[in-house]
């Protein structure tokens, strides 16, 4: 390579740049050797020392090699090297987890953002650092690129520091900064960096992320967590205005955004106009985005993961992904069963520090089934052997691609039906029987079986009502009972008469389970329902049940006394009507108290032809549809 800033540097540090052979020979037995994070590995530094070692089979034994992750670069995990180097990984990737696992390296489960200070007080001791960086500039300081993590702190504290200069390396502004006097050894070399391309299903990813795209609001910081899952719903986000960027990892996806123009920064409440990120993985494209790009800061991770620097962000929100989640809420991102899989990794850093943030939220995606669709990610309690990553306490939402389960401040039986609820529809009888074995849930909790029981999402649709009140109209969940339950004890007990007909007003476990354990062939309730601070309430109920004989559907309404008169009523009604002619029924009947004019009204300007009969104080009503061909 030829650039005048490092021939300068080659002129005035002559002993810096040397032969790999005496760069190598400065190496001795039993070394603690430090090696660059993920895509920023130095791949030639590695494979000059493997060379060196071949070579002088004697001179490098009982080495310890320190690394946060390897993408798989890594020859000197080979069985002949077994002798000359053993391994230490803070977090495991496709190649090094049998490894870990077979005991023939080693992990150290650590929260990643305590690493640093952990190499300062050399509780854990760097001898060498390998490391790769950009071009110097004319002042004589090299960038450490795409990856700064903890590979500044390992600078800062090994006792010799080689360094691969690297023109394809981007520099990247922030504390990324290193100056030549503060390395040993310089090597220049060539070769394009790693690149790596998180997959998953496109279909379960845009499902996913559309759940995601309601949880996170415009102004929201967001970090997305390694994994194929939160990179892959990065792009459900574009109609997302003005977010902001804190994170570990830095992905194709989370450029794509700053392109677009989603994430401007221009909320944070610390590092306001500027993405902050500690490392990151992807292509070609995002690195040349990356090389002196004003808008994007790397940071050590005992910045960027400090859950008392994560808590200062106002609604930071920590979307991350798990292998599975039990029905209490606690989940593994870490293990499946004793088998080890990753580690703690930053995860847990950031949950925590959103958890605190004001107005922060944690959100856990993951797809509901694995191994081809023969296991359920949901289960009633963690394999034996899972590594807890986190805690019940830690999580707000969980995503599947059949829907949100919002877990904060809910107790274990409301948190099991909610998991249950979006759990792979083969896998929710198992888990309700298991919860019910567990008594996580009532004894008696009613299941409907089979389609019948699916939960019915497209029926799904946001309505704004004559005065301007936007609602979500859905059908009920199996989950729903303690938010029918907080309904109906809101009605006035002249709304409860006019709705059941009768005095009496309590709703108990039993009279609720009539309400949300449906079967979706046979009747259809629909509720519509608003969220405030992430909390959904219920502001009025139609139900329909089929009469298979007459292929009618009597209909029954509800809608909360504050909310009434505001056209949630019409809404409702157009709704289950447009459900009712989908299903191919040929009208509605109803039973209704002569004094409830209202109602009344509302059916009659709905269009329908309408037979009336009155008898004792009451209209028996038949509404047929008017056929509209």
């Amino acid at each position: 390579m030829k650039d005048t800033n490092l021939d300068a540097l080659r002129n005035r540090y002559p002993d810096k740049f040397v032969s790999e052979s005496r760069a190598f020979g400065r190496i001795h037995p039993g070394s603690r050797i430090f090696i660059g994070t993920g895509c920023g590995e130095p791949q030639h530094l590695v494979g000059s020392m493997i060379r060196y070692v071949q070579s002088h089979p004697k001179s490098l034994v009982d080495a310890e090699l320190l690394q946060v992750w390897t993408l798989g670069v890594s020859p000197y995990a080979d069985e002949q090297y077994r002798d000359n180097f053993r391994h230490n990984f803070f977090f495991a990737g496709a190649t090094t987890r049998e490894m870990i696992s077979t005991g023939v390296a080693d992990y150290s489960p650590v929260f990643l953002w305590q690493v640093p200070e952990l190499l300062r007080r050399k509780f854990i001791p760097i001898d060498i650092a390998f490391i790769q960086v950009s071009l110097p500039d004319e002042h004589g300081y090299f960038s450490l690129g795409i990856s700064v993590d903890i590979v500044k702190a390992a600078v800062e504290n090994a006792s010799l520091v080689i360094a691969q200069v690297n023109s394809f390396m981007p520099r990247v502004l922030g504390e990324t900064f290193v100056h030549a006097e503060d390395i040993s050894i310089i090597i220049p070399r060539d070769e394009p960096l790693l690149e790596f391309a998180f997959t998953v299903p496109a279909g379960i990813a845009d499902r996913i992320g559309t759940y995601v795209s309601q949880i996170v609001q415009d102004g929201d910081t967001i970090q997305a967590g390694y994994g194929s899952l939160p990179n892959a719903i990065l792009p459900r986000l574009s109609g997302k205005r003005h977010l902001g960027v804190h994170t570990e990892l830095l992905s194709d996806g989370i450029v794509e955004l700053m392109q677009k123009g989603v994430i401007d920064n221009s909320r944070k409440e610390l590092n306001r106009w500027k993405t902050v990120a500690a490392f990151c993985m992807g292509n070609r494209e995002t690195y040349g985005f990356l090389h002196d790009n004003p808008a994007i800061e790397f940071r050590p991770v005992n910045y960027t993961n400090n859950p008392t620097v994560i808590a200062r962000q106002k609604n930071m929100t920590a979307i991350n992904s798990a292998l599975q989640i039990d029905l209490s809420g606690q989940a593994t991102a870490e293990s499946i069963g004793r088998t080890f899989y990753s580690g703690i990794g930053g995860q847990a850093d950031f949950m925590r520090g959103a958890t605190v943030s004001p107005g922060g939220k944690t959100i856990l995606v993951l797809q509901s089934t694995a191994k081809n669709g023969t296991v359920s990610r949901i289960v009633p309690f963690l394999d034996e052997g899972a590594k807890v990553t986190w805690t019940a306490g830690d999580l707000h939402y969980v995503v599947t691609e059949y829907g949100i389960a919002y877990l904060h401040g809910k107790n274990l039986r409301e948190r099991a039906m909610d998991l249950i609820s979006i759990a792979h529809p083969d896998f929710r009888q198992g888990l309700i029987e298991a919860a019910k074995a567990g008594n996580l849930i009532y004894r008696d909790q009613v299941f409907i079986r089979g389609k019948a029981g699916e939960y019915p999402e497209a029926l799904e649709t946001y309505r704004t009502t004559n005065r301007e009140f936007e609602i979500l109209l859905r059908p009920v969940k199996i989950s729903d009972e303690p938010l029918l339950k907080d309904f109906f004890y809101s009605l006035s007990d002249d709304s409860m008469y006019r709705r059941f007909i009768s005095t009496r007003m309590d709703m108990p476990h039993n009279r609720l389970q009539q309400f949300v354990a449906i079967d979706y062939t046979k009747e259809m309730i629909i509720l519509a329902t608003i969220s405030t601070d992430g909390k959904e309430s219920i502001l009025g109920m139609a139900q329909y049940l089929i009469d298979s004989v007459s292929n009618m559907a009597e209909i029954a309404f509800v809608v909360r006394d504050e909310y009434q008169n505001r056209g949630i009523g019409t809404e409702l009604l157009s709704s289950i009507t447009h459900i009712a002619k989908k299903n191919g029924l040929h009208g509605f009947t109803a039973a209704l108290l002569m004094n409830n004019k209202h109602m009344l009204h509302l059916f009659e300007k709905a269009g329908f032809n309408i037979e009336k009969k009155s008898e004792s104080g009451m209209y028996e009503l038949k509404m047929s549809f008017r056929d509209e061909r």
